[in-house]
Order: C-alpha cells, then structure tokens, then sequence
C-alpha cells in the first residue's frame, strides 16, 4: 500500500484522537477566570488520548469498517476546525498540515509540505525532536507544550499531542500532532505570576502612565509606606505625589527620563527622611498602553551599616597609627645610637622590628585609603610636579629593597625634567607600589625596569620586572581587592592585597588608565598614563571606580 493509502487508513482514527487530546487546553483559561467545573477538560483529554491506540486498532479489526472510517471521518473534520494537526514520516518531514496550521503560523501549504517538521519549530522548546521520536519508536504518544515559529518570526505556544502512526502490520511510519493554540493562555498566566510576584517584593514598586503619570498600581510595600491598604485613588498621579507626601525626587527622575528618551535610569531619592535607590523602566513606549515601571530599594539600613564601618575602621586605623608612630620613632633613636651604642645582636633585631612597624603603617594606610575611596572622600591635591623626580624619590624609598634581592634598577627617560600637574604624594604612592611589587617578584639578581615617555597629552610610566609573572586565569582579577591573598605563591611575598586596586583608583581618579602585560614566568611590567594637564573626575565618582576594580 503506498504512503497516501496508508495514511488515509492509519491517520484517521489516529487524528481523531489527536485532536481531541491536544484541544482540551483551550478549557482552561476558564481556570482564570474562575469558572466551575476546570478539571473535565483534563480528565477527558487524558481518557481520549489512553483511547487513540484503540480506536485504531477498532479501525483495523472491525469487519464493518466503511462505516467506522465513514464515523471518525466526520469527527475529524469537526475537530480539524478547531485543532492545528499535521502528519511527519519516519524521516520528519511534513506530508500534511490543516489549513488552521496554516493560518496560524502564516505558511503556505507548499512551504511546508515534504519539509522538516523542525523548520516549525521555535529555539524555545525545551523538549528535543529526538525524546518525542524515541517515545514514538516505542509506540507511546507524547503530550506537552511546544513553541512553534511562525513565518513572521514570532512564536506560538501550543498544548500539543504527537500520536505514532502505524500501518496494518502495526509498523510505525509516521505521527501525527494535534495542537491547540495557547499563547494568550500563557500570556496571562505570565501576567498573573508577575503581578503576584511583584505584589509580594519587599521593594516599593509603582506603575505610572506614561502620559500623565497617573498611578495605576502600588505593591504592598509601596502602599504600606504611605498608610495606604487599597490601590491609589483614581486621577492620583506622581506630581500629587510630590506635592503631598515628598516624592519630588521620584517625579524629577521620571521627568527627566521622558525628557531624554531612554528606556531605563537610575536615580536616588529620599522619601520622608527615606533613603532609596531607584530605578525606572519605561514599558511599551510611545504606545497607548506606555507605562513607567518603578522600584525603589531602601537604602537607609545600608547607608547606616556602612558609616558604622567606616567610622570603625577610621578609629581603629587611627588608634593603631599612634602608638605605632611612637614606637617606629622610638626604635628610630636606638637605631642613630641616640641612646649609645648596641650590641650588634640586639642591634640586628632592632631592625628587623622597625622594618615590621614601617609595613604596618603600610597596611594601615592602605586600609585609610580604601576606606576614603569607598565613601568617595579620596581628594587629591594638584600641583605641578616633575614626574622624573617622582621617580628618582621612589626609587629611593625601595632602594633597601632592591639592594636586599641584589636587583639592577634601570631608567629611561627621567634624565630631563617632565612637568605634569598632579597630586605629587599620590603618584609616589603608586611608582612606590609598583616597583615593591616589582622586586617582590623578581629574582634575586634580576632587573627592574622604570620608563618615561612623553606626549603633547600625556605621559606613560612603565615598571617591568623579570619575575613569575602572573598566570593568566588570575590576571583578569589582578586589581581585584585582595588577590594577591587568593594566590597562595603571591600570598607569601607579603602585601595586605590592596596596593593595586588603590593604584587603579589613584590613576583613574587623576584622569589616567592603568593596565598590564604579563607572561608568566617570563615577569609582568604594569604601565599607566596620566594626562598631562590633569582632567580630574572629582571624590564623587570614586565609589564607582572602585566597585569597578572588585
């Protein structure tokens, strides 16, 4: 029998079947809307599709079968009304579709027909061609929702049941799908999972109209902060707002984001002595239906805490500092033999404890300092410095480092003055750090590099080292706060692994950029510019610089 013949015989106790399982969905939008009776649908698409087997093999068996095709023929057509069917071949290629598959999806019979079942498919489906073949290989109908492609590129989102198609010898050789369009069904209850979602966020959430601002939804938390148990009054809009309850911030930042045109802003705003972070995201813009969708996240909690620990490290750093500087200034004295000579044992030691207390007043400085950049207080003093000479004072600053590891210190271009403005005492803090990381991961006896070279516009300062460079699943992080800590070999150089998001902060704070080159094994050399007439960014965009550093 040829495939038309056994198609005919084979699809219509099959499509029958079909389509009334896969039609059952459409029932149940009533669950929606709250209407009795919900589970018939799913119970009698269950029993239909346990009965499509047997209403093929009562096809097959029944010796009166004229009468039963005559039967289930004009079932078909009455569900092919209202179910979207089409039949594949073992190879999945389509060999008919209904004309509601047609105009669904917008194809034409001829661009379909004899072409891979696949091409109706969306990327979206979760289940693969290849679970619904292998179930059907078995003889076992597969039921679930698939996304199809329509030929305009949008989806649709359909109850769908494929259904093995046997011949009289009961080989597969095809199957049959029956769909049922529930994209608006989906919608909704998408919509409905959002609202209830939103309803129950801790943040404050408004839907304005794009129009006139007018408040169309509060969740609990936004009505609550204003003693509010019901939706806003009708006609209430953001500018009753912020005449009434103090929301001028709210209405300037949707004001400002209508003026500019963008799609989404942040902004800060204080309610009521209320700090928030806010955000606005404007929805089906320049439509009928536009809407600003706003969050605001209180902040007060947050802002507290973080006073709380800046004022902690700001007092421990400072009572940690004084008596350090009392006791490096003390052992200074016994040192100059201000107080005598020293044994040469003890005077040893006396070294080895001053050398500690100058790495302490190291670490704290560097704690001070990320503290200043993260409460956006790090200022900087300008003034006109000759960069070379920057170098040559820190290069003296490391010199007991240098002649400690036996390193050879080479320079070029700091033979002539090169006059920038700058904050003096902030780039000798970031040669300073560079050239100590320099010979902390130098080899004994190897050599350091510093380079100076000028623009019209700016100068760029290299430090190169010949150390173990750093490997390059760790460079990404590398002016991370403390990375050198998460790396074991680099953890053990010392360091309280905050000198180089310090520098990054430091350079792109007086207008720079700082980036590095490093092959591990073969040494790194670190490299920032500076522009020559500083175009700095001022204390307020220092919290930034340093959430972007880690």
């Amino acid at each position: 029998m040829s495939w038309n013949g056994k198609k005919r015989h084979s699809a219509t106790g099959f499509v029958a079947g079909s389509a009334l399982a896969g039609g059952w969905y459409a029932a149940t939008s009533a669950l929606l809307s709250g209407t009795p009776a919900q589970t018939v649908p799913v119970i009698g698409a269950i029993a239909i599709a346990s009965l499509v087997p047997l209403i093929a093999a009562n096809v097959r068996a029944t010796p009166a079968r004229a009468t039963v095709d005559d039967s289930v023929a004009q079932q078909l057509r009455v569900l092919k009304m209202h179910t979207m069917v089409n039949v594949v071949d073992t190879d999945n290629l389509l060999v008919e579709v209904n004309d509601l598959l047609l105009e669904a999806t917008g194809y034409t019979r001829k661009e379909l027909i004899g072409k891979p079942v696949a091409m109706l498919y969306s990327k979206d489906n979760r289940t693969t061609a290849t679970e619904i073949r292998d179930l059907l290989r078995q003889g076992k109908s597969w039921q679930g929702e698939t996304t199809l492609r329509n030929r305009d590129g949008s989806n649709c989102v359909t109850q769908t049941t494929v259904t093995p198609l046997l011949d009289a010898n009961g080989r597969w050789i095809g199957s049959i799908s029956a769909r049922t369009d529930i994209t608006s069904t989906t919608k909704l209850i998408a919509r409905r999972d959002t609202a209830m979602t939103l309803h129950e966020l801790r943040d404050d959430i408004w839907i304005v109209s794009e129009d006139n601002l007018e408040l169309r939804y509060m969740n609990l938390a936004a009505k609550a902060r204003f003693g509010w148990s019901t939706r806003p009054k009708n006609g209430q809009t953001v500018r009753d707002m912020a005449a009434e309850r103090g929301c001028e911030d709210v209405l300037d930042a949707c004001l400002r984001m209508m003026d500019i045109g963008d799609t989404y802003m942040t902004f800060s705003a204080t309610i009521s002595g209320t700090n928030f972070e806010g955000s606005i995201k404007w929805l089906n813009k320049g439509t009928v239906d536009g809407r600003l969708l706003i969050m605001l996240h209180d902040i007060t909690e947050r802002l507290e805490q973080e006073r709380l620990q800046a004022d902690f490290i700001s007092m421990v750093s400072h009572e940690l500092r004084s008596p350090l500087t009392s006791i490096k200034g003390s052992m200074g004295l016994l040192l100059s033999k201000a107080a005598g000579q020293l044994p040469p044992k003890a005077e040893g030691l006396l070294e080895i404890a001053h050398r500690n207390a100058d790495r302490l007043v190291l670490i704290i400085n560097d704690i001070l300092d990320m503290e200043k950049i993260s409460s956006g207080r790090l200022d900087f003093e300008l003034e006109t410095a000759d960069l070379s000479e920057l170098v040559a004072e820190s290069l003296r600053a490391n010199a007991t480092a240098h002649q400690r590891f036996g390193l050879q210190i080479k320079c070029h271009g700091v033979d002539t003055p090169t006059y920038i403005e700058t904050d003096a005492n902030r780039i000798i803090q970031v040669l300073t750090n560079l050239m100590s990381n320099a010979a902390k991961f130098s080899k004994p006896g190897g050599t350091v590099e510093i380079s100076v070279d000028k623009t019209p516009e700016n100068v760029c300062v290299s430090v190169r080292d010949e150390g173990m460079g750093i490997a390059p699943e760790d460079q990404h992080k590398i002016f991370q706060r403390f990375a050198d800590m998460a790396n074991s070999d680099r953890a053990t150089k010392g360091g309280t692994g905050l000198g180089l998001s310090i520098c990054k902060a430091i350079v792109e704070g007086l207008g720079g950029t700082i980036d590095f080159v490093s092959k591990e094994g073969r040494g790194t050399t670190f490299t920032f510019t500076l522009p020559v007439k500083t175009r700095h960014s001022g204390p307020e965009n220092d919290f930034e610089r340093l959430e972007n550093v880690g």
